[in-house]
């Protein structure tokens, strides 16, 4: 059970005051990481779960330590309300997205691929299935299933009583659990089925492609109508690979791509003219590729130079 202290504590004056933002700075330096993940779910932004830290640090430094009991339950509790209230506004902002919408990707150290539970969390397709959720539902879901915050915790973030976030998570777990993708690939599986999806869309090999490519794939592409990107979802091995082997690749004489780690899992940053142009996330199920997620989108590229850490 966490404090019952408010998120809106009056500031601490006197002598404390230097002690105390040192406190709060060393807490939330600590549980940084934590927090930007929590963040990041609710939202599937990178900049806006960056905006949500720095409210929720403005808030956190102006609280009297004295009356927390648990900096990791409170500092929780203050980012999901942040997140709440932004993802409340980012669902507007959507409804004016010009094209499809997809999750910021981020670049990924490899050792967030062996946190099963966490890959799978921030993973493309999943981020996509927590769209699919009402605000409330997808901060239940990720506090309880991801971070595994009791239900008394929970209800204090999301300003709801315990037996009807119980009632909440039930619903939100049936959900999702409907819709997540459910096949597995084993880590040496997945390096070699990106390898040999690598090697097919560099040489334009379409047979190459279908070998790879499952029979129901889905490609996806958010080019946030500034980049040509796919204007519907393309759906089965062959489009796909018709797609990649003649009218992706082709386009750009100078595009050059590189294996990396997106959002946990198997990805490649693609580049034209040295220049990064867009991160093709890459969904292996069952030793086959079941999903690609291609962002093209300048705005949501930051996060693809440079490693983002992420932890539960």
């Amino acid at each position: 059970m966490s404090e019952r202290t408010t998120d809106t504590a009056e500031p601490i004056d006197g002598a404390g005051r230097v002690d105390s933002v040192d406190s709060a700075t060393e807490a939330f330096v600590a549980h940084r990481n934590l927090l930007f993940t929590v963040a990041y779910e609710m939202l599937g932004s990178a900049a806006d779960a960056e905006d949500v830290l720095q409210e929720t640090w403005l808030r956190w430094v102006r609280v009297d330590l004295g009356t927390v009991r648990e900096e990791r339950a409170f500092l929780v509790r203050i980012v999901t309300r942040q997140a709440l209230d932004r993802l409340r506004a980012l669902g507007r902002r959507k409804e004016a997205y010009v094209g499809p919408w997809l999750p910021e990707p981020l670049l990924t150290a490899p050792d967030v691929a062996e946190d099963i539970e966490l890959a799978d969390s921030v993973s493309m397709a999943m981020l996509l299935v927590l769209e699919t959720l009402g605000p409330v539902e997808r901060a239940v879901f990720v506090l309880r299933e991801v971070f595994d915050l009791d239900y008394d915790e929970i209800a204090e973030a999301v300003d709801r009583s315990p037996a009807a976030v119980r009632q909440i998570a039930h619903r939100a777990r049936a959900h999702v659990a409907a819709r997540r993708p459910r096949g597995t690939a084993s880590p040496a599986e997945t390096r070699a089925v990106l390898q040999a999806f690598q090697r097919a869309v560099e040489t334009g090999d379409l047979q190459g492609l279908l070998d790879v490519l499952a029979p129901d794939v889905v490609a996806l592409a958010d080019g946030g109508g500034v980049k040509h990107a796919l204007l519907r979802p393309i759906v089965g091995a062959d489009k796909v690979a018709r797609l990649l082997a003649i009218r992706w690749w082709k386009r750009d004489a100078e595009r050059s791509v590189e294996p990396v780690q997106v959002n946990g899992g198997p990805g490649l940053l693609v580049r034209v003219n040295g220049e990064i142009d867009g991160v093709l996330a890459v969904r292996v199920e069952n030793g086959t590729v079941t999903g690609l997620y291609h962002v093209r989108n300048p705005e949501k590229l930051s996060r693809v130079e440079r490693e983002t850490a992420v932890s539960r």
